[in-house]
């Protein structure tokens, strides 16, 4: 049975009982269903935030990361005194001063596959707010098993992506876009290659909007459409997307049977698939402290490195590594870092093209180091 309204819902929601197609009924919906949100970063925030004032009764939020003065250009669920703090609090906060008749459940961990189910079986809907592909796959695969609509999107400087992944419903899957995860390195993140702070506002809105299409029926759900946005161009235009035969999931003879897959376990900063040597951040430590001989080289830009450096490190910026190659020695080890890992990977593997041999990647960058205890 639908909640009621109360005398407050229905000056709160005025505006959309109104609207032919949700009215009073669509609004009792909406306060019944639930809503998984994977992240309350760039595309979670607005996301999070549209539909707790849309009056959806139940949000789940997922995020174990804490608040950082660089994500407050985009993340406009947080603000400048949350720095440092849990995003999950800072989340909290915002949408309880928001809406504070909406039920918040709190999930401080990683969208993983070892919770991945558990965590999504309880939500009618969910909203994939993550900028990595291992999780990318798992909320599609996770959302196939447990017949969930999985509302995707991603941002890209200045070009975002939206699509509602369904097969249950008729419509294909991530993996008919993607079929295998892309090699580490090969896609830099929006850490990695940036983004335009407004971006993830009109992504994450969309998202937002076709969570609650769906949870009203209202509308075309873009089931086989991929929506993309230039905001270059101030255009927008949608690819059909048809159901893959062959998808290793969805197809017609799916090779996968289980959310513990090559793809939703990989690691977004793990290079060893590529054949390309890793140590970790508290290797890297250890190997400092015993007096390192060879060279540590950062990939990453000036500005960034003025931020945050490691001691002794010899900044290199990835786009001009190609012309300091006949600068590095041959006879030494060289390990080489970026923030979390991926331009990194790229630079180890143009070393070992170059014919470097004692190359290996810091796998989470300096991400990873300065998290060490």
């Amino acid at each position: 049975m639908l909640p009621p309204l109360t005398p407050d819902d229905l000056v709160r929601y005025s505006r959309h009982l109104l609207i032919p197609g949700v009215g009073e009924d669509g609004q009792r919906r909406l306060k019944g269903a639930s809503v998984l949100m994977i992240g309350t970063g760039g595309l979670g925030s607005p996301a999070a935030l549209y539909l707790a004032a849309a009056g959806i009764g139940r949000i789940g939020l997922v995020d174990p990361d804490t608040v950082d003065r660089s994500n407050l250009q985009r993340q406009i669920v947080h603000g400048e005194s949350w720095v440092g703090k849990p995003k999950l609090d800072s989340a909290a906060a915002r949408l309880r001063e928001l809406a504070p008749h909406v039920r918040l459940d709190l999930h401080r961990t990683r969208f993983t596959p070892d919770n991945a189910e558990a965590l999504a079986a309880d939500y009618d809907v969910i909203v994939d707010g993550s900028d990595n592909f291992p999780t990318r796959f798992l909320s599609n695969d996770v959302c196939f098993f447990l017949k969930k609509p999985n509302v995707y999107g991603s941002i890209f400087r200045f070009d975002g992506q939206v699509a509602v992944f369904a097969p249950h419903l008729g419509g294909p899957c991530y993996r008919c876009l993607l079929p295998a995860l892309p090699a580490p390195g090969s896609v830099p993140s929006c850490d990695e290659a940036g983004v335009l702070g407004v971006l993830p506002g009109v992504i994450g809105s969309l998202q937002a909007m076709e969570t609650i299409k769906l949870l009203l029926g209202l509308g075309e759900i873009p089931l086989g459409k991929l929506t993309c946005y230039d905001a270059l161009r101030s255009s927008f235009r949608t690819l059909t997307l048809r159901r893959d035969p062959a998808c290793k999931l969805c197809g017609d003879s799916p090779a996968i049977h289980s959310i513990h897959n090559p793809e939703t376990l990989g690691s977004a900063s793990c290079t060893m698939t590529m054949g390309i040597p890793t140590i970790s951040a508290a290797e890297l430590k250890q190997r400092l402290a015993e007096g390192f001989d060879g060279i540590l080289i950062d990939v990453r830009e000036p500005h960034e490195h003025a931020v945050d450096h490691i001691e002794g490190s010899r900044l290199i910026p990835l786009g001009t590594l190609a012309e300091a190659l006949p600068t590095l020695p041959r006879d030494k080890e060289i390990l080489v870092h970026c923030k979390m890992g991926g331009r990194s990977a790229r630079a180890v593997k143009t070393l070992l093209d170059a014919g470097f041999e004692n190359v290996s990647n810091v796998a989470g960058g300096i991400d990873a180091w300065l998290a060490l205890p």
